[in-house]
């Protein structure tokens, strides 16, 4: 079975360095489902790919969410043959089963990016830092390569082989709380994380205050006023003999 498609970068990758190595995430789902990819090259091709997505896009009937889509994708697929099927040259239905399970299926229709475990066992994706439980089989795959399943949905997985790794998120954007509870054994880590993001604020001015509002020396010595003068003004105050 293959895939027809014109050359765009969804299909195949556009850089001509990592064109012969490298793969998009379409590319990995077909050859998981062991579908070939053939990406038109002749003129004639080419439009005949343009035409027919030009059709499609002109039969979405301004359908915006999913739940429409799917109410609407009867017709339009009974619609779509009406016009433009042609009887096969071979009448033999050469459709195949669908063989994977619906994990399975889940899986390879997942976005799916590979991320390297350090030696403390951690990794990053998404700005945020992730921290694997410190096991005994976790410690055998530090500095492995392991693989981030991001669902439609929104639900990460993170696996090693078919073995799907237990971990806890620590959130690079989130502000550094003093009441974030964190395991003895990942403070190192996670303090190292909390220096850096602080020297990025420094280096970006956020920690500084704002050039344009009022000096907070006033504020204090007008707090210092209301308590006791002299506080303020330190020369106002005289000595005096008497008890």
């Amino acid at each position: 079975m293959a895939f027809y498609s014109d050359k765009h970068a969804v299909f195949r990758v556009s850089q001509a360095e990592t064109r012969r190595t490298g793969t998009t995430q379409f590319g990995c789902a077909l050859h998981a489902l062991n579908i070939d990819l053939i990406c038109a090259n002749s003129s004639q091709a080419k439009g005949r790919v343009e035409r027919a997505n030009l059709t499609l896009q002109d039969w979405l009937e301004n359908i915006t969410g999913i739940d429409n889509a799917n109410a609407w994708i009867e017709t339009f697929i009974s619609d779509f043959n009406r016009r433009f099927a042609r009887p096969a040259k071979y009448p033999k239905n050469l459709h195949r089963t669908v063989s994977e399970s619906s994990p399975e299926l889940d899986d390879i229709l997942a976005w799916q990016t590979l991320r390297t475990l350090s030696k403390s066992l951690t990794f990053q994706y998404d700005k945020i830092l992730y921290l694997v439980e410190p096991t005994e089989e976790s410690s055998r795959i530090a500095a492995e390569k392991i693989l981030a399943f991001d669902y439609p949905e929104g639900s990460l997985s993170f696996r090693y082989g078919s073995r799907t790794l237990e971990n806890q998120v620590f959130d690079k954007l989130d502000c550094i709380s003093q009441g974030r509870i964190v395991d003895n054994k990942r403070l190192g880590t996670v303090l190292k994380l909390a220096q850096e993001k602080q020297d990025e604020l420094e280096t970006a001015g956020k920690r500084e205050r704002s050039r344009h509002m009022p000096k907070r020396r006033a504020q204090i010595q007008a707090q210092l006023r209301a308590i006791n003068p002299v506080l303020a003004e330190p020369s106002l105050f005289k000595s005096s003999l008497k008890k």
